[in-house]
């Protein structure tokens, strides 16, 4: 057998107990198979046969006895060499071996403890975490939750619960399945409408920054209260450290009669929903970390603790997708308040309002360390007129810019009769704007070469 080790095979020459651990970390993960009788390169160096019989005899009994889960144990005989494959499939409970928990990382076997322990043994009861009570009875509401907040859920609630503005606060809880059988308010239901739910999660607010560089920071914002109250800071903060122009070429009617549009470095609706996902999926276990918006000249990147839930991938949130919830609680009140759609519609359309923005698609980055992180980075648009003016382009070079942005691609033939210049000036110009690594060339010579936009 030439394997190597990894999270569902692992080798020895002979067994010991505290090989138990291994055995518990399978069952805690995918399963695994522990081979006896082989070296750490997977080559069968055998058993004796007197040690083969008292293994097949007594581990199964010592394994069933010390964890309270039954593997397949079965000898193989390979160019007669008596060997030992002990087959654990994954279990439905989480499993101890002396108190402790392990799972497989890689080829090694990983206690567990702190927040990753407490976070895979609620994963392996079927609980989440905005789901456990907290210590509040729902005879404390006016003491506990934010009125203001309730009232703004029941409007934006309209559409979804018709009915919703004839309710009592507490039958309100009670319908969301924010009060627990006895009485307590759930960790979602503080979090949702609490006057002051840092009290009781001291990690769960988020901050705000302008940053000129990793060290120089110009501006902090720390956004309290509850997630409607966050959601409404967190954009305001936003908006405070990013820049916006007016379009003077298009007027739009409103109460206030007729108003020019604003043009902000991302789109508004993007960054809003953004910000939702992030209050919605972050991973409230995790106390050592906030929801962070860093916002810098060229970028500005939106993250929060924890990983994608399983199965869900990168590649899939760039297309319909559905998947488990983190906060299937929280989940359900923004989607009620309108706030999202119920089928994961949230990061296509980011990428949908950022390609009608004329920016580039915003990246979604997964760091998988401890119980990870998730980012959205949005790219500003570096090629707006205010900042090509800075880059010392012509007039004639601003439009050819303008025109690739809006048709994809641009030729030299092309930027002869937009500018009305002779071939040796546009290709002067196109040269130049290669050179400032603006323009990308596609292709060497002739009519088939064109430029497009560098990209970020």
């Amino acid at each position: 057998m030439e394997k190597l080790e990894n999270q569902i095979v692992e080798f020895k020459q002979s067994w010991h107990d505290e090989y138990l651990k291994t055995v518990a970390a399978f069952a805690n993960s995918k399963g695994g198979t522990i081979y006896i009788g082989y070296n750490d390169s997977g080559e069968a160096i055998g058993l004796e046969k007197s040690e083969t019989k008292k293994l097949l005899e007594n581990l199964p009994n010592k394994i069933r006895n010390k964890l309270g889960i039954t593997p397949f144990v079965r000898e193989e005989i390979q160019n007669g060499k008596s060997l030992l494959n002990i087959e654990v499939p994954r279990s439905s409970f989480p499993v101890s071996y002396n108190g402790k928990f392990y799972i497989r990382a890689g080829s090694t076997t990983h206690e567990l403890s702190g927040i990753e322990l407490s976070s895979f043994l609620l994963e392996k009861t079927g609980d989440s975490w905005d789901e456990l009570p907290t210590g509040v009875n729902i005879d404390q509401l006016d003491e506990v939750l934010d009125a203001e907040s309730i009232e703004k859920f029941k409007v934006l609630a309209r559409q979804r619960l018709p009915l919703i503005e004839q309710d009592t606060t507490k039958s309100i809880l009670q319908k969301l399945n924010l009060v627990t059988g006895d009485g307590r308010i759930t960790r979602a239901c503080m979090l949702l409408f609490g006057k002051n739910p840092q009290k009781h999660f001291i990690s769960a607010y988020s901050k705000v920054g302008r940053f000129k560089n990793n060290t120089i920071i110009l501006d902090t914002v720390e956004v309290k209260g509850n997630l409607f109250q966050q959601l409404d800071g967190i954009l305001e903060a936003i908006k405070k450290n990013i820049n916006v122009m007016f379009d003077t070429s298009v007027r739009e009617l409103s109460l206030e009669g007729v108003t020019r549009r604003e043009i902000w470095d991302y789109p508004l609706d993007a960054l809003r929903e953004a910000s939702i996902n992030a209050l919605v999926h972050r991973d409230y276990l995790d106390t050592s970390a906030s929801i962070e918006v860093r916002i810098y000249d060229d970028e500005l990147i939106l993250s929060n603790p924890g990983k994608l839930m399983p199965p869900l991938t990168i590649e899939q949130l760039k297309e319909k997708h559905s998947g488990r919830q983190r906060n299937p609680l929280i989940a359900a009140v923004f989607y009620y308040a309108n706030l999202i759609e119920s089928w994961g519609s949230g990061t296509i359309k980011m990428i949908s309002l950022c390609k009608k923005h004329n920016l580039p698609e915003p990246e979604f980055v997964e760091r998988k360390e401890g119980l990870g992180q998730f980012a959205v980075v949005f790219h500003k648009d570096i090629f707006n007129e205010e900042e090509l003016r800075k880059r010392g382009l012509n007039e004639r070079q601003i439009k050819a810019v303008k025109y690739v942005k809006e048709k994809g691609k641009i030729t030299n033939k092309e930027n002869q009769e937009i500018s009305k210049i002779s071939e040796r000036t546009a290709t002067r110009d196109l040269f130049d704007l290669v050179s400032k690594k603006i323009f990308v060339q596609v292709g060497s010579t002739g009519k088939g070469t064109n430029y497009i936009l560098k990209t970020p």
